[in-house]
């Protein structure tokens, strides 16, 4: 059940726009526009997984960096369940997003119909790119280019509310997927004082900023009250009184939060692993201020910062008794409490994490992996389906 399927109970119009990353499917049973979105214009997963080392990702004439991923499919565009254009040109696919964008919620406007967008971008996922109004722009390179184009494209989606003065009666979020690359300068970003980054499960791969805007109704400020993206659905679904799905949740009603400014319901955050092994369940659990890492592993997009934790070489390893960080006052995680020995202070803290722990593992249940069911290339989208040979001929 989405939050997309959710909101269409209370009569929401629904748009997702930018990378799905959950694929097609049999059929086109994986797209966004089987789940809960009327309308869906973007790419069915990460735009780097198609061949890019032809393709224009700065005008005029700028080729991207990096092969991405060779063999595969050009990279489509879709228009709800049809290939719009086959490979996709970077230098106008923000604009396009926007244009459909604005078009979606003037027209709910006009009919007076609440509604749901849900706008994933790009940027600034590799390879980098952006359109003629933003290329050359920033003095941190392409990868400032990039990030200049979402800057932009948010702002003026802030703009079109105002536009049509419902800004008073449309919450906007802000937030990220996981923390950023740090591999190198035109591929990835920093997590600052934050330790490591994607594809871990320290702080720099996992915490993201969050801004959330409603004029008029949530006062300005800062906190840091704990919340997840898991948080969202829930949260959303009080807001506009719509019914949740009868099924367990992870996810905590954040309105009071948001509208009040009360505390946060949510003490406790589990940290899942890229692939996570039932055998070793969650990689590190925080409560409260405090997060225990059980294993720690580094991984290839964390691969240039200085820490050699972040490495790939840095294998994966089991602490008995976890490391242990105060994240109010270390949220580098550059000091473990445990270090020399277990601090009676500390004891029920750490028994709190352990049975945390304990009952996570014995009441979660673990779903079939969809990407270990195999590949299929009949399954790769090719708008000129009779074409040969495949799946370099695919364009239109």
């Amino acid at each position: 059940m989405t939050l997309a399927e959710i909101l269409q109970s209370k009569g929401y119009v629904t748009a997702m726009v930018g990378k799905w990353h959950l694929g097609l499917g049999l059929n086109g049973t994986y797209l966004p526009t089987r789940h809960g979105f009327q309308q869906f214009l973007g790419v069915p997963f990460s735009h780097d997984q198609g061949p890019c080392q032809n393709l224009t990702c700065f005008p005029p004439d700028t080729r991207c960096v990096g092969t991405c991923d060779l063999g595969e499919a050009p990279l489509p565009v879709y228009l709800n369940e049809k290939i719009l254009k086959q490979p996709v040109d970077f230098t106008r696919l923000v604009p396009e997003y926007q244009k459909f964008c604005k078009s979606f919620i003037t027209t709910a406007v006009k009919q007076n119909k609440p509604f749901f967008l849900y706008y994933a971008a790009h940027h600034t996922h590799y390879p980098q790119f952006a359109s003629a109004r933003y290329t050359g722009r920033s003095l941190r390179g392409k990868y400032g280019d990039a990030l200049l184009e979402f800057d932009g494209a948010v702002g003026e989606l802030i703009q079109t509310l105002w536009d049509l003065k419902i800004q008073e009666n449309t919450l906007v979020i802000f937030t990220s997927d996981n923390g950023p690359e740090t591999m190198r300068k035109e591929r990835g970003g920093s997590s600052g004082l934050l330790k490591c980054g994607k594809s871990t499960t320290y702080e720099g791969g996992l915490r993201e900023p969050a801004i959330m805007y409603w004029e008029g109704k949530i006062k300005s400020g800062v906190t840091s009250e704990l919340a997840t993206t898991l948080d969202i659905l829930p949260t959303l679904a009080a807001l506009t009184g719509a019914h949740l799905p009868n099924i367990t949740l992870d996810g905590y009603d954040l309105s009071k939060l948001l509208l009040r400014g009360v505390k946060s319901p949510r003490k406790v955050v589990h940290y899942y692993p890229p692939s996570i092994d039932p055998t070793r369940g969650i990689f590190a659990l925080r409560y409260g201020k405090y997060k225990a890492h059980f294993y720690t592993k580094g991984d290839l997009h964390s691969d240039t910062t200085p820490d050699p934790d972040c490495h790939l070489t840095a294998r994966l390893t089991a602490h008995d008794p976890p490391l242990l960080y105060d994240l109010d006052t270390d949220p580098a995680e550059n000091y473990d409490l445990l270090k020399r020995g277990i601090p009676q202070e500390l004891v029920p803290v750490l028994n709190k994490i352990l049975d945390e722990r304990k009952r996570f593992q014995e009441n979660i249940e673990y779903a079939d992996s969809e990407i270990n069911k195999g590949k299929d290339p009949s399954l790769r989208p090719c708008c000129n389906p009779d074409c040969s040979p495949k799946p370099a001929c695919c364009h239109c």
